[in-house]
């Protein structure tokens, strides 16, 4: 086994969709690194807990939509680092540590969208195509 300190990370294409799993070789630093490099990177990325049925949700919306989103699964134990990565990216954390990001949680154009609620309620109210479209998530 390798104690590189370089970040591993897989690509694995499912139904047209992106999937970056952690393989479990990286480190608390380079993964939350490595979590505000996809966040900048992706115009939509849902990160969730493996297996997480309700990222299961999210991409298959989103797919029904056009999109073709990235989904970064947490492993447990990376899951507070990335949280708090998360909520740095959004400046949520104040000194008590209020305010964290929850999974699954939905990023859209670099800024954080919401969870699961908040795609389907956008979804309903006719607000995501739009939202979607000024990311450049969607072309059509």
């Amino acid at each position: 086994m390798s104690t590189s300190n370089s970040t591993r990370f897989e690509s694995q294409i499912s139904d047209g969709s992106k999937s970056v799993e952690n393989d479990g070789t990286t480190s608390s630093t380079s993964t939350t690194s490595h979590v505000t490099k996809l966040v900048t990177e992706n115009a939509v990325i849902a990160f969730g807990r493996r297996g997480c049925c309700m990222c299961h949700v999210v991409r298959q919306l989103l797919l029904g939509l056009g999109v073709n989103p990235t989904i970064f699964f947490v492993d447990e134990e990376d899951e507070e680092a990335t949280i708090d990565e998360l909520s740095k990216i959004e400046g949520f954390v104040d000194g008590n540590g209020n305010g964290k990001v929850q999974f699954p949680a939905v990023f859209v154009g670099g800024k954080l969208f919401g969870g699961l609620e908040r795609v389907m309620a956008t979804h309903i109210t006719g607000e995501l195509v739009p939202l979607l479209r000024e990311a450049r998530a969607l072309w059509l």
